[in-house]
């Protein structure tokens, strides 16, 4: 279970820049995932606790790139065809059982070892098999091919002894395709964080239920553990806790026993039924983020005991923006992922836009391309904090630093696509 030091996420300050918002969030926290070596068949999406050095070349032999006719390239005449005895075959898998002989040509297939020579090396180059004809018992080779055609050398790809996976690197299939080719049947990985979510309200609904006068469904819930559950962790659905402080102390004090995240959205104001605030503060400690940033400026950071606490708004387009550029990075370093930020990609506005200064935001767009074939992003009508169907419209969010006041139709701007963040 996840223990930080006491007042980690005590930053204080007023508007709060994002960037610096981000370093220091990252900077005061560390990985704290205990780590199990799993086979292969289960490391994938998952994020890896060692470098991996590999133990052999790959390939681990010189081999035949091209189905056709290894020969010695000294044996070809440089200006006419060459006709050369057919006296052997070598299949991948399998070698040639003796010394490779000058003035001779052999068979082989893609993949197969090249044949060792006697007292020096073997033969050098390989010419493919639709570019040769064979006769009576002889091979025909044209002119022209080059020294080495169609050869791999061992090690190629991969030196042993050279580092091929860094620790922290979310594993992709061609990662574990990688390690697999290298021998390693099992990698060390992190443990999936548990990460609890929870809703706090007397007008919030579970959906299918019917709705009681002023009443809501907990659509929140629902996107932020499907954001937690694409990062790798475990979910653990706390439901949705009443207006009552007794029960919503009593729920975060024992989630804090076996989680290493505490994450919910809404109900961390001042008002008198904001009860995760009082929980909270009487569990540990609260501190309220203030960032210059829109959507979803108030942010709440704290800890139940050493458990860190993440109080997202109460806006669903806030929780989903929040979580991405803020909770994302925090669940990712405690996680034991080396990189926090996801990608982004220059592409041109298709619309206008005016902005307070000193302010960072993100808007929703989709990506188009133009007639000229550039890729251009198209903005969302709305800019409500309160619009999930602008999330489902978009591919991705526009960032806008704090500088900029005015964007005009035609500029390129940053954007961070969706599928950089949410799998």
């Amino acid at each position: 279970m996840a223990q930080l030091s006491d007042d980690c996420f005590a930053f204080g300050g007023e508007l709060m820049p994002a960037a610096d918002a981000l370093e220091r969030l990252v900077a005061s926290t560390e990985v704290v995932a205990a780590t199990e070596a799993v086979p292969l068949a289960a490391a994938y999406d998952r994020i890896l606790a060692e470098d991996v050095i590999s133990e052999r070349d790959v390939p681990p032999h010189d081999n035949a790139a091209v189905d056709g006719y290894a020969v010695y390239f000294d044996d070809l005449a440089p200006d006419s065809e060459s006709r050369l005895p057919l006296t052997g075959r070598v299949a991948a898998g399998h070698e040639l059982g003796r010394p490779a002989r000058r003035g001779e040509a052999l068979r082989v297939f893609t993949g197969a070892p090249m044949p060792h020579g006697e007292g020096e090396a073997g033969p050098d180059t390989v010419l493919m098999q639709e570019d040769c004809r064979e006769d009576g018992g002889a091979v025909v080779i044209p002119p022209g091919i080059k020294r080495g055609a169609n050869r791999r050398n061992a090690g190629e790809d991969i030196k042993r002894g050279a580092s091929i996976l860094e620790q922290g690197r979310r594993l992709r299939p061609q990662d574990v395709g990688l390690a697999a080719s290298v021998g390693r049947a099992a990698l060390t990985v992190y443990r999936p964080l548990r990460i609890a979510v929870f809703s706090s309200g007397d007008e919030i609904y579970e959906p299918g239920a019917a709705l009681g006068p002023g009443g809501i469904y907990d659509a929140n819930r629902y996107l932020i553990a499907g954001l937690v559950a694409q990062l790798g962790c475990q979910v653990v659905d706390l439901g949705i806790l009443p207006d009552r402080l007794d029960a919503v102390r009593e729920a975060l004090r024992d989630a804090a026993r076996d989680n290493d995240v505490l994450l919910t959205s809404g109900g961390v104001s001042t008002g008198d039924e904001d009860h995760i605030k009082a929980a909270v503060e009487a569990l540990g400690h609260l501190h309220f983020w203030r960032l210059a940033i829109r959507p979803g400026r108030p942010l709440a950071f704290g800890q139940v005991g050493r458990v860190p606490f993440v109080g997202l708004p109460g806006n669903p387009v806030a929780v989903l923006v929040t979580f991405l550029r803020f909770a994302r990075p925090l669940i990712l370093r405690l996680s034991g992922c080396a990189r926090t930020e996801p990608a982004r990609y220059r592409v041109r506005a298709n619309f206008d836009y005016k902005k307070k200064p000193g302010r960072r935001e993100w808007l929703r767009a989709r990506l188009e391309t133009a007639a000229d074939g550039t890729v251009e992003a198209r903005k969302y009508a709305s800019d409500g904090a309160g619009i999930l169907s602008s999330a489902v419209y978009a591919d991705g969010l526009v960032e806008l630093a704090e500088e900029v006041t005015r964007l005009e139709t035609g500029t390129m701007v940053d954007f961070l696509p969706f599928n950089e963040m949410i799998r």
